[in-house]
């Protein structure tokens, strides 16, 4: 795997307990206001991108598409994953500055 910025954040984030992950428990911390950012995989399906698309419009939560189920998983430490959520603000501005660069 690339030396990736954005997914060591997600590892860091992951360790320190500030991540959500699985479709389940990010549409959950989305309408509890608990999440500060969602990233989907871009390989995940169009009804999984379509449905956190909405739900974070609706919640005001920035919404990212980034690499793969794979990758995302393996930057956590887990097997894949294809939707995770940002807890905690502080990580969730590192990660926006760097995917908007």
């Amino acid at each position: 795997m690339k030396n990736d910025r954005v997914l060591s954040l997600i590892g860091l984030a992951e360790r320190s307990r500030n991540v959500v992950s699985g479709e389940f428990s990010s549409d959950k911390a989305i309408k509890e206001h608990k999440a500060e950012l969602v990233i989907v995989g871009c390989d995940a399906s169009d009804n999984t991108k379509k449905a956190f698309r909405n739900s974070c419009e609706y919640y005001r939560v920035p919404y990212y598409e980034y690499s793969t189920k794979e990758e995302l998983g393996h930057g956590m430490g887990k097997e894949l994953r294809a939707v995770l959520a940002i807890t905690d603000s502080g990580f969730a501005k590192s990660i926006i500055k760097l995917l908007n660069e």
